[in-house]
């Protein structure tokens, strides 16, 4: 178990282990890449990592963050290939105490029963179809990056084409090769993303509504439920209660994130 940090706009140099990896943000987000994605993590979410399977971390915003090592037999009943894990509220507080008691010993035996009680929960947890996708070109990456910074921005795809240097048939045909969805589409599912980030971590339905560019409460009340079915205000009840809930995304077809300097490796 390693407890971590990682600065905004920061990355662990590529690298792989010789024991499985679990990657979790007890806040904030993390960008993970591997050998065949790219996705973002949030604080319901963790990433497995098995042995061997080279794999970089990063944050655009910075995170707080447990790596979880766990020794190859140990794990031989959980997903041979890199997976994105649904974290329960009895996942993330053990994990949590397991950080917290790192280094104490074991003579009365807690500790491996906290460790047993992971391992369970694991072998529980849903593996979801990834979380928001990223893509690996260099320019559409910028594009995202801006997006995730900025959700309200009302750039149209013609719009992000000229920005970019880039004819619009040629950006919206890039987007759709890499993440499996329109840039709108993207852009929608962005915002409820980052709605559930901002609504677990105490903000309010209307600050949230005006952080992500709505018109009004009500049209992003309205957004919200049509995706989720249920209130905002629900999630954000559930959210500073047991954790935020999570979203599944559709897997982009191929991976890596091209940014930032470069944190020390974990």
């Amino acid at each position: 178990m390693r407890a971590q940090s990682i600065p905004p706009r920061h990355h662990f140099l590529e690298h792989a282990h010789d024991w499985h990896q679990l990657v979790y943000a007890i806040d904030g987000v993390l960008t993970v890449s591997t050998v065949g994605q790219t996705f973002i993590t949030s604080p319901d979410q963790a990433a497995w990592l098995p042995t061997g399977v080279p794999h970089r971390v990063g944050s655009l915003l910075g995170a707080e963050f447990r790596s979880l090592w766990i020794a190859t037999e140990a794990g031989s009943s959980l997903p041979r290939a890199p997976t994105v894990l649904a974290v329960s509220p009895l996942l993330k507080a053990l994990i949590v105490e397991a950080a917290a008691i790192e280094g104490q010993g074991d003579a009365d035996g807690y500790g491996s029963r906290v460790v047993a009680l992971i391992l369970d929960q694991l072998r529980r947890a849903a593996a979801l179809p990834t979380a928001l996708p990223w893509p690996r070109d260099s320019r559409l990456a910028a594009l995202c990056e801006a997006l995730y910074l900025d959700p309200a921005d009302e750039r149209s795809a013609a719009d992000w084409a000229r920005e970019l240097g880039l004819s619009s048939r040629t950006l919206t045909r890039r987007f759709e090769a890499e993440i499996g969805a329109p840039l709108r589409s993207w852009k929608r599912r962005l915002r409820l993303f980052r709605a559930i980030e901002l609504l677990s971590g105490g903000m309010s339905v209307t600050q949230t509504a005006m952080e992500l560019g709505y018109g009004s409460a009500s049209a992003f009340i309205f957004a919200f439920k049509a995706e989720m079915g249920a209130s905002p205000h629900a999630h954000g009840r559930q959210g500073n209660r047991r954790g935020k809930p999570t979203i599944d995304f559709p897997v982009p077809p191929a991976p890596a994130i091209a940014h930032t300097p470069r944190a020390p490796e974990s």
